[in-house]
């Protein structure tokens, strides 16, 4: 059963991700540790309480499609209810429209919590807030008016449409199509796919925000708009008006997260409204939508890594449960009678604190970025645009690594279960069918490679990511400076992963300088995780040195002496696999 680990997320946001400070220098008002504390206490019991029995029913049921359209898993439409009503939707939205205004380190670190109880359930919540974002960022007054307070509440749940059959990665293929009206609003007419909480029983609208293309648009990413296409329209009065000509056409059967409903939707095929076409309003201006989403696109990157640190928890404290518990052989030194836990034995030890040292890794790098999220909202001038682009430098490797760690830890989390990780009953399988998809939606972690490497390295001409690198170094410093015992080699192994991350940048940095699109690209992948392990150890190490427990620093030593030593391939991967990877295409013909 999963347990909120509050602890262990309070204190990596306060020493290591850079809450406490903030807190200290009042950057975030009257916010108190003791608030912060209560805030995680409260979300924590929640997830446990609350999300984690029903999540496992829903996972078995599924949603399911009926006459009146999706209906959820027994009990999740009343579960939502209550979730909202504790205000939790609000947690980092605007004051202005009924939001808390608390930072997204909170907000991503109770996702962490929720996503552990019921990563299905989850999925609704934040695409609600990061529709929310979107509409208060780019979207016109009278439009946030009358639709953000019922967002912001959770009164009114909404959901991203992208995907088209046509239109995966790359969406200037979209062919959705948004007609003008005397009006000023728009009648749009298409069809999405993959569509997460794209219809539902949890609350009387749904506001979809979705992308299509005026008729006179310019070809490409440069001709799509943004629109808010609510499932009823809405009065001048806030109240609900006539259903507006949408609806989910069918439901995927997916390998995991079967009590999210992931639809197929139809805009404008004349089924509901008196003409056929959805009425929709624009968000933003004309063509300019893609700039308009990304948005709600950045947001939900950083809360899809959240998902990966919260299965990897939950998968941990699953699999420590169950080797605690489960006997078999004699593991070396046992001298008591019978068979010895299974923890006992070295393998299944070094298989557990793996997990651990990749959980706490990961979990590090999501608050980190939030963290630069704040300080670039809170900030002025240079400090502020120091970390938008921290904040940018680490959106990638947060979603990516983070996903791909929940992947590993769970496929792990099975085999410390042996054959009962692959029978349902255990529910060790379920985490790694849920945890799956998450390298792949929002971005495959591929496109955020591209995106580290020919986007972010770049900024400020590398100078960034090269001031990060010294950041790190500083830590490897301080930990030799420590003269602690219990971290063994850490030091030396540490300043080895981060000459092989420094070399790496370096490396990436001057292909794109000569144009070597491909021969860089070629290394994106392996540097992506390279940088991960690198921030990994750095981070576990950070905490260490701000803690002093003996069980941090065996941690950390863990992490630097067995899992950094990957850092030196990823390196040759990076600087020397653009060769091999092109004859090899051969093979593929």
């Amino acid at each position: 059963m999963y347990k909120a680990p509050v602890e262990e997320i309070a204190f990596t946001l306060k020493h290591v991700a850079g809450l406490g400070p903030a807190l200290s220098e009042g950057r975030f008002g009257d916010l108190s540790e003791d608030l912060v504390d209560a805030i995680l206490e409260e979300a924590g019991r929640f997830a446990a309480e609350e999300m984690v029995p029903l999540g496992e029913a829903g996972d078995r049921q599924g949603a399911k499609l009926g006459e009146g359209g999706v209906v959820l898993p027994t009990g999740w439409a009343d579960l939502y209810r209550r979730w909202a009503e504790g205000g939790w939707n609000g947690l980092a939205l605007d004051a202005e429209y009924g939001g808390q205004g608390l930072p997204q380190m909170l907000n991503v670190a109770a996702l962490e919590m929720w996503n552990g109880g019921s990563m299905s359930f989850t999925l609704g919540p934040v695409l609600t807030m990061g529709a929310a974002e979107a509409l208060h960022a780019h979207g016109a007054a009278a439009l946030k008016e009358r639709f953000l307070p019922k967002m912001v509440s959770g009164e009114w749940m909404a959901t991203m449409n992208l995907t088209e059959p046509a239109a995966g990665s790359d969406l200037g293929g979209l062919r959705t199509r948004a007609d003008r009206r005397d009006d000023g609003s728009y009648r749009i007419f298409g069809q999405k796919i993959y569509i997460t909480w794209g219809d539902h029983d949890a609350t009387d609208n749904i506001v979809h925000l979705v992308l299509a293309r005026l008729p006179d648009a310019p070809a490409g990413s440069r001709g799509i708009s943004l629109f808010l296409v609510p499932k009823f329209l809405v009065k001048e009065d806030g109240s609900l008006g006539a259903r507006n000509d949408l609806h989910c056409h069918s439901l995927e059967h997916k390998l995991g997260i079967h009590g999210s409903p992931t639809c197929t939707m139809i805009y404008g095929d004349g089924k509901f409204g008196d003409e056929p076409g959805a009425i929709g309003y624009l968000i933003g201006e004309e063509n300019k939508g893609l700039a308009c989403m990304f948005t709600m696109m950045n947001n939900a990157r950083l809360a899809v890594g959240m998902q990966g640190v919260a299965i990897a928890e939950a998968a941990t404290q699953k699999a420590l449960a169950y080797a605690r518990e489960r006997r078999q052989g004699k593991a070396p030194g046992w001298t008591e009678a019978g068979m010895s836990p299974i923890i006992e034995h070295p393998d299944v030890a070094r298989m557990l604190v793996t997990m651990k040292a990749l959980t706490q890794g990961s979990r590090a790098i999501c608050y980190a970025c939030a963290h630069a999220i704040d300080m670039s909202h809170h900030l002025e001038g240079a400090e502020a645009r120091h970390f938008a682009e921290r904040a940018a430098l680490l959106t990638p490797i947060a979603k990516s690594f983070s996903t791909d760690i929940g992947v590993e830890v769970a496929s792990l989390g099975i085999q410390v279960h042996g054959g009962m990780g692959f029978i349902e009953e255990t529910g060790a399988a379920r985490l790694l069918r849920d945890i799956r998809i998450a390298p792949i939606y929002e971005g495959t972690n591929g496109i955020q490679a591209i995106d580290l490497v020919t986007r972010k390295l770049p900024q400020s001409g590398g100078d960034h990511v090269r001031g990060f690198i010294e950041e790190l170094k500083a830590v490897a410093v301080a930990v030799d400076a420590s003269n602690r015992p219990g971290f063994g080699e850490t030091a030396t192994r540490l300043l080895g992963a981060i000459k092989d991350l420094q070399e790496a940048t370096e490396w990436l940095l001057s292909k794109l300088g000569e144009g070597a699109l491909a021969e860089a690209l070629s290394g994106a992948t392996p540097y992506q995780r390279l940088f991960g392990l690198t921030l990994t150890g750095a981070y576990l190490a950070k905490g260490a040195l701000a803690d002093g427990d003996d069980r941090r620093e065996a941690l950390t030593r863990f992490a630097a002496e067995n899992l950094l030593a990957e850092t030196a391939a990823l390196k040759s991967t990076v600087t020397g696999g653009a060769a091999s990877l092109a004859a090899a295409r051969a093979v593929l013909a």
